[in-house]
């Protein structure tokens, strides 16, 4: 721990953190500073010029990563007899309607994105209060309710992730380890942005994308703009 406490000090003396760099010097820079023993994920924040506290400004998507984001993502579907069959075979975790209920109550969920079909979300609703304040409630806006539980499956599974504007206007998200090859993060760091960006709220006016930063699990966050 000492030796990498070391070596992030290093880097930050070596690093203007106030500078900001090419998005190419930044991918750099967050993977030098990467020292822990796992594949460190290589994450994205995003201020923006909205206010947060107006409901009309709140920015909240989903996007489909070009390389995925490295991480095995756990899906639980809400669904029954011919739509249960057929999220089972597109690879959902856990697929179920009263018991998966039954088990969200007691705390028990194995899952990190939740999809139902149109005609269970009366049952979710049992849980919204659960699953909500996590961010798992499924949504028809970002494709987590709806009858083609296969495709919404397979987005999930192959690098979809959701995105949200927090209290304080920053929007951030896990887009790809630091095992990637510099191009591929690349890849995906432009589509998260070129999603944010078609994501702004009609009512913004003035800098919509004020700061972008990108960082690693452990390691040191430098600011960037695309060359």
């Amino acid at each position: 721990m000492a030796c990498i406490g070391k070596r992030i000090a290093d880097l930050k003396k070596n690093t203007d953190l106030n500078k900001v760099y090419s998005l190419s010097e930044a991918i750099d820079i967050v993977k030098k500073s990467a020292t822990a023993k796992f594949d460190e994920t290589v994450d994205i924040g995003i201020m923006l010029g909205i206010d947060a506290s107006k409901q009309d400004q709140a920015v909240r998507n989903v996007v489909n990563l070009p390389n995925g984001t490295g991480k095995t993502y756990r899906v639980a579907v809400f669904a029954k007899d011919q739509k249960a069959e057929e999220a089972k075979k597109a690879g959902a975790d856990i697929v179920g309607g009263d018991e998966l209920v039954e088990m969200i109550q007691k705390g028990d969920m194995p899952f990190d994105r939740c999809i139902a079909t149109p005609d269970m979300m009366a049952l979710v609703g049992k849980v919204g209060k659960i699953l909500g304040p996590k961010g798992l409630m499924p949504n028809p806006k970002l494709g987590t309710v709806t009858m083609d539980v296969t495709t919404a499956i397979k987005n999930v599974k192959g690098g979809q992730i959701e995105y949200r504007s927090e209290k304080n206007g920053i929007v951030h998200a896990g887009i790809g380890k630091v095992s990637f090859s510099n191009e591929a993060l690349t890849e995906n760091i432009k589509a998260f942005i070129d999603a944010v960006v078609k994501s702004k709220p009609a009512g913004v006016k003035g800098n919509y994308l004020k700061k972008m930063t990108l960082s690693s699990t452990m390691g040191i966050g430098v600011q960037f703009v695309i060359e």
